[in-house]
């Protein structure tokens, strides 16, 4: 699976950061932290009631500082230092968890928490704390500054450059993800069919895991150290 390898790419899901202590975006409840995932994150949603949208995300803002990367943000982000040909680790995740482990050849998908995205011009930017409905955008001086979170409906973030790097990935790596949310779900798909060779580490068998050549079971904490240092040996 591993021998003859130049160009990586590794999906990241919420079970690789639930080991760090974040809630998985949509538990067997149906829930994410307590709010239907319909009422916190959809165009409508933030439409509908700005109020509890952003004193949400600023809960979930305040929950990173009181979390850590966990062994296996460490070992990717050792991958990326010392991995010499092309790598893309792609996450779901809206958390900063990669980043404090080290981990730069990264794409955030669905956005970031500490971020603000301006729905008037556009222009996104660094944001820690609170951000109030009708916070000021530096850029244009508007009232319009959202969380910067993909919601549904809307397109992920840099999709033409992660099509780019699956078709022309040896190995795609997926990481702690259901497998049932698009269009994450069928980046195996595009890569297997490109020749890439496919593994899902899962702590169960997700929804897409039959798209997948090997399937390893068990946490992200154990899993992913031990597949680093197969690739780096």
């Amino acid at each position: 699976m591993i021998h003859d390898i130049d160009s990586i790419v590794i999906l990241t899901g919420a079970g690789i950061s639930a080991e760090s202590g974040l809630a998985t975006f949509r538990g067997p409840d149906g829930l994410w932290e307590g709010h239907r995932v319909e009422d916190v994150c959809t165009p409508e949603a933030l439409a509908r009631d700005a109020d509890l949208v952003h004193r949400f995300y600023d809960e979930r803002r305040a929950k990173l500082a009181a979390v850590s990367p966990n062994p296996a943000h460490e070992a990717l982000a050792a991958l990326d230092r010392a991995w010499g040909g092309d790598l893309l680790i792609v996450t779901q995740n809206v958390d900063d968890l990669h980043e404090r482990a080290g981990a730069t050849r990264l794409i955030h998908m669905h956005g970031e928490l500490k971020s603000a995205l301006c729905a008037a011009c556009g222009k996104a930017r660094a944001w820690d704390g609170a951000m109030p409905p009708g916070s000021v955008c530096d850029g244009c001086g508007r009232p319009a500054l959202r969380p910067d979170i993909v919601f549904f409906g809307e397109m992920p973030y840099q999709m033409e450059a992660i099509d780019a790097a699956l078709v022309h990935a040896d190995l795609f790596v997926s990481i702690g993800t259901s497998g049932a949310v698009y269009p994450a779900a069928g980046f195996v798909q595009t890569a297997r069919h490109h020749g890439a060779r496919t593994l899902e580490l899962n702590l169960d068998p997700s929804a897409g895991s039959y798209y997948f050549e090997e399937t390893r079971l068990g946490r992200a904490s154990e899993l992913v150290p031990a597949l680093v240092r197969e690739l780096l040996a």
